[in-house]
């Protein structure tokens, strides 16, 4: 597989969470004023849906039909959008602080949002419980709160397992917890230390998490990524890094990781499978390196093809065939010019990717 030069299309600002049609004809952006665009894939024209978050928009899915796009917000809300008269008409309240990240079901009929305030706990600065649940799943027909559950805050990273019977969710700390819907149990716990760092200079702190989050498509192992450990977290220059995990055994192993020599530096935000299941995507920020954007083999991990974007990629999706590939991005430190105004620094990637 090969990554080819990609066409982009401009959006006034950073765009956090992206949804495309199963064809690759329309795309959905979540952006850091708060709006959600469609897109046409083809052209590039942007229209502005009529609902939108009053703080960043971080996330968003598009429900099988196609009429209706959900979208999440630093407000804690979700949005229903109705794509024909492109207002919305649902707004839920999922919590008191931010939505990290949103995921949909496999069949549409539940999506899950994860939350969480990092708060110190102790004079040893880890983060003291939330009051409230951190992961919940509701209902996409009726807006209906369907499962809550706990998760030590901040919960950055959730997914839907390909069968739709568990969801997973990750910290900023490398705790990674899978629980069953139906029966509401934890089914699986494991922590890894590789993707949150302790810094000591300027300004003692955690930072890090795992942003990322994937069951593989036989649903056996879970991806997950983010950046490795550093003593600067200032400096945001950790490993970029993927691991692999086998969440079933007891107890949960790593089966994998990224190759020495195959990464560069920076925080990795994102994982999406291939629709052959032969590949999957990671991409991020680049700190120091030749790629912020990669494909990596399903079997043995290898590293296939990168791409160097000169962005912050936040969010990924493969067309239906595998033929494009679509990247959520923000370009750069903007700058007000004369008149008081942003240049637009949103983007989206759209990268043909050559099969074989």
């Amino acid at each position: 597989m090969k990554l080819e030069k990609p066409r982009d299309i401009s959006l006034p600002t950073g765009v956090l969470g992206l949804a495309a049609s199963p064809d690759g004809v329309r795309l959905y952006a979540a952006c850091m004023d708060g709006q959600i665009f469609e897109v046409d894939a083809a052209s590039g024209a942007a229209v502005a849906l009529a609902g939108k978050h009053p703080s960043y928009a971080s996330g968003c899915v598009l429900l099988p039909d196609g009429k209706t796009l959900i979208s999440g917000g630093y407000d804690g809300a979700l949005l229903w959008h109705d794509l024909e008269t492109k207002r919305s008409f649902r707004r839920v309240v999922a919590h008191d602080f931010w939505s990290w990240q949103l995921a949909l079901s496999p069949d549409g009929a539940q999506v899950a949002t994860v939350s969480g305030q990092f708060l110190a706990g102790s004079e040893k600065y880890e983060p003291a419980p939330s009051a409230q649940p951190t992961v919940k799943i509701f209902d996409t027909a009726s807006g209906d709160l369907v499962r809550a559950f706990t998760h030590l805050p901040p919960v950055l990273s959730v997914a839907f397992s390909p069968d739709g019977q568990h969801v997973a969710a990750a910290n900023m700390m490398g705790d990674v917890r899978v629980w069953e819907i139906a029966s509401g149990a934890q089914v699986a716990e494991f922590k890894t230390p590789d993707f949150t760092s302790w810094g000591i200079i300027k300004s003692p702190h955690y930072l890090g998490g795992i942003y990322g989050l994937a069951f593989a498509p036989d649903g056996a192992s879970l991806l997950c990524c983010g950046m490795g450990p550093m003593t600067d977290p200032m400096a945001g220059n950790g490993q970029q890094t993927w691991q692999r995990w086998a969440w079933r055994d007891t107890p949960p192993h790593m089966l994998a990781q990224i190759r020495d020599g195959e990464h560069g530096t920076g925080l990795m935000e994102t994982l999406a499978h291939a629709p052959d299941g032969n590949a999957f995507l990671m991409a991020g920020r680049q700190a120091q390196g030749t790629w912020n954007a990669a494909l990596f083999a399903t079997t043995d991990g290898k590293l296939l093809a990168s791409l160097d974007t000169k962005s912050r990629v936040t969010r990924s999706v493969f067309s239906t065939d595998g033929k494009t590939l679509f990247l959520a991005a923000a370009v750069g430190q903007p700058v007000r010019d004369k008149d008081g105004k942003w240049p637009p620094y949103g983007r989206i990637h759209v990268v043909p990717v050559q099969l074989g």
